[in-house]
């Protein structure tokens, strides 16, 4: 079988506890813009059309194949001794499988897939049976190269040598490896070292003994290699996934004006001649169509945007809202829920809660949907080219027809008929005379 042809397994490690996080849940469950840090490798995985796709779960095994069933195989590890033993916990998930198997980390959510296929490429070049990928930094384990630059070894930092520690390339642990020599190797390391681990590294020491082809590649963007284990960490992954997503974005032709100030997650599409304004999260599942202008310090979440919407400043869009083609959303203004066809106008300090708004409707100042009456929420319709004034409570369930109108200051609680005009309002009563009778305050 010829290297390009080979058959490809993937596993994902991801069994590790996560102590230095600090958490209660699983470190693997910890968003990264907007998707489990898991999630990175998995969709790398799925991206190279394996045939075997495996997942080492330890810590909280049941909710993460809760989160992504149906996406991979899952073995558990039921106590952590090493990568090795993790890797060992996939044979019979692997069993009868010949060809290549690829190690990646569910802790290690920057790895792009063209490194990966640069992995595969100098395999099939070199006819290696094993490729480690390796950075310029001082990883855990370092890769002992001879006097013909081959490589010879990988130790772990807590086995090296002083001289060793010196050692400038590091391992990333991420390796493309023949399965036969994987399975063999792994049969013969052992746990004698000072943690008392199965390492995977220890394969490759193994491998070279066996006069095995290895070859380790140097990545470009060392960046790929960050692996999370703390907060601190997180937030480094975190700000390297959002500027990639800038960058994309941009290169799109959508228009982020500061694009350091700008929080977009990955999973979100803007179309082309969009305009996001400093100080910007958009976060979730969200749609932007064309020509869209999100104004400074929105909060858009979970929802879709047609083309040519204005939204801001300071507007907050939260899940489930669908804003139609022209539709304008001003400062202070809070969606939730809601439908709003085209042209909708609610240019400040109104709150549009599970309501749906017919097209050219208009929503005053002030005006809200009450929709919760302490037991369950309930609907708002506003028709077609209704207006609702200023400052106007619309109780749920209510419906106000097309091209009714409700006059400001009302608590609506019953619908309001077509083109009909809607006051719910008390009668003013003024008191004469009340300023002579009440009595006057001292003045400090």
């Amino acid at each position: 079988m010829g290297a390009a042809s080979r058959e490809l397994a993937v596993l994902i490690l991801a069994a590790g506890k996560g102590t230095r996080m600090k958490s209660g849940r699983a470190k693997v469950l910890h968003e990264i813009a907007g998707r489990p840090m898991l999630g990175y490798p998995l969709a790398l995985a799925e991206s190279l059309a394996p045939r075997h796709l495996v997942i080492v779960v330890g810590r909280d095994a049941d909710r993460v194949r809760e989160v992504y069933a149906g996406r991979a195989t899952f073995v558990v590890q039921s106590e952590q001794r090493g990568t090795g033993h993790a890797v060992l916990q996939t044979r019979d998930a692997l069993e009868g499988f010949r060809g290549d198997v690829l190690v990646l980390y569910g802790d290690v959510p920057l790895l792009r897939a063209s490194t990966i296929e640069r992995m595969k490429a100098l395999q099939a070049e070199t006819s290696a049976d094993l490729v480690i990928l390796s950075a310029r930094l001082q990883l855990p384990g370092r890769i002992v190269r001879n006097r013909s630059g081959r490589v010879d070894r990988i130790v772990e930092m807590t086995d090296a040598s002083p001289a060793e520690l010196a050692i400038e390339e590091g391992n990333t642990g991420v390796y493309l490896v023949d399965s036969e020599l994987l399975w063999k190797g792994l049969s013969q390391v052992g746990d004698r070292n000072q943690q008392g681990e199965i390492y995977l590294t220890d394969i490759v020491e193994r491998a070279v003994a066996d006069g095995r082809r290895i070859e380790a590649l140097i990545l470009d963007d060392p960046d790929e290699s960050l692996g999370v284990n703390t907060r601190a960490e997180l937030a480094l992954a975190t700000a390297v996934v959002r500027r990639r997503k800038n960058e994309q974005l941009m290169a799109e032709g959508v228009t982020l004006i500061d694009p350091a100030t700008t929080y977009i997650d990955v999973d979100v599409r803007i179309g082309a001649d969009t305009v996001i304004e400093p100080g910007c999260v958009i976060a979730g599942s969200v749609e932007i169509g064309e020509r869209v202008l999100v104004k400074a310090h929105s909060v858009i979440e979970s929802s879709r945007l047609e083309d040519d919407v204005v939204v801001g400043p300071m507007a907050h869009l939260r899940p489930g809202t669908h804003l139609g083609r022209r539709t304008r959303i001003g400062n202070f203004v809070e969606v939730k829920n809601s439908v709003l066809g085209a042209n909708v106008k609610a240019d400040h300090l109104s709150y549009i809660g599970d309501a749906d708004v017919g097209e050219g409707a208009a929503i005053g100042c002030g005006a809200i949907t009450v929709n919760y009456d302490w037991d369950a929420k309930h609907r708002t319709s506003v028709g077609e080219g209704a207006n609702i004034g200023c400052n106007v409570n619309l109780i749920a369930p209510v419906r106000v027809e097309r091209d009714a109108a409700v006059a400001a200051g009302s608590t609506v609680t019953q619908d309001v008929p077509a083109e009909a005009l809607g006051v719910a309002r008390a009668r003013q009563r003024n008191v004469e005379g009340w300023r002579k009778r009440r009595p006057k305050k001292a003045h400090s």
